[in-house]
């Protein structure tokens, strides 16, 4: 789930191997205060000889009698492209890495955003360990987007450190993993404080320079003890700061359904 980074969610082995493929569509519900929803994702990681691609499809579902509509309110996508053309070299775990992100939620755009860079890849010798560390110029389109000083919005650096993460087998327990991203990055953008009684505080905004996002995620794969190894169950914790409208730390906790296809 992204939610903007994200993103990322990447399972971030670099292209050395064995051509993989893995789509996977994910159910959550969101308990987080100002949620209480339900998110689908739809989820692909490929390797080739000339690197990986990850990308993701969010569709976000209102629940809440007062708010319900019948379709889904909000969607986000992203896609990344990571090229190594010298995977027979020393330098073989740093790879050139490309990413668009965009979406919309409600009446409202996530602007378009294009990220290029380098990504580092470290890995245990059987690969049930992995950790990608990223940095990337990141640009986003702010064309139309003002402050509340009358000046156009824009980036004071625009720049993004991400780490991806993969532990399959956690702790010597067949098929339970932990993974997750953590992403920074530098935005302009308009955060507004949040009350349990009554919701965003639309009149009290303020303007944020940065963001962070992670999303650690547990999956056991309990499909594997009755013959249907592509059911996972699990969740994830959305832990920010001043991220989309959302002033301040916010920390989402989810439930949810993977199918490994």
């Amino acid at each position: 789930m992204k939610k903007l980074f994200g993103f990322f969610l990447f399972l971030a082995l670099t292209s050395g191997f064995t051509a993989r493929a893995e789509t996977n569509l994910q159910l959550f519900y969101d308990f987080g205060e100002d949620r209480k929803q339900l998110t689908s994702t739809v989820e692909g990681f490929y390797t080739d000889k000339w690197g990986n691609t990850f990308f993701f499809i969010d569709l976000d579902y209102h629940l809440r009698k007062q708010e319900f509509v019948p379709f889904p309110l909000g969607t986000y996508f992203e896609i990344a492209r990571c090229l190594n053309f010298w995977q027979e070299s020393a330098l073989a775990p740093l790879s050139l890495h490309v990413e668009y992100n965009g979406g919309v939620y409600s009446k409202y755009g996530i602007n378009h955003a294009a990220l290029a860079g380098l990504d580092w890849f470290i890995h245990s010798k059987d690969f049930k360990n992995t950790l990608n560390v990223k940095v990337l110029y990141k640009y986003i389109n702010y064309d139309g987007v003002d402050t509340p000083d009358g000046s156009y919005a824009k980036s004071k650096v625009p720049m993004q450190f991400t780490l991806v993460w993969g532990l399959q087998d956690l702790f010597g327990a067949t098929g339970l993993r932990f993974s997750g991203f953590a992403d920074f990055w530098w935005q302009e953008h308009e955060v507004f404080p949040w009350n349990a009684d009554t919701g965003y505080d639309w009149t009290n905004g303020e303007i944020s320079h940065v963001v962070f996002l992670s999303e650690p995620q547990l999956w056991y794969n309990v499909g594997r003890h009755f013959g249907v190894d592509n059911l996972n169950v699990g969740g994830e914790l959305e832990l920010s700061w001043d991220f989309g409208s959302s002033k301040g730390f916010w920390c989402r906790p989810c439930l949810g359904l993977k199918w490994v296809l």
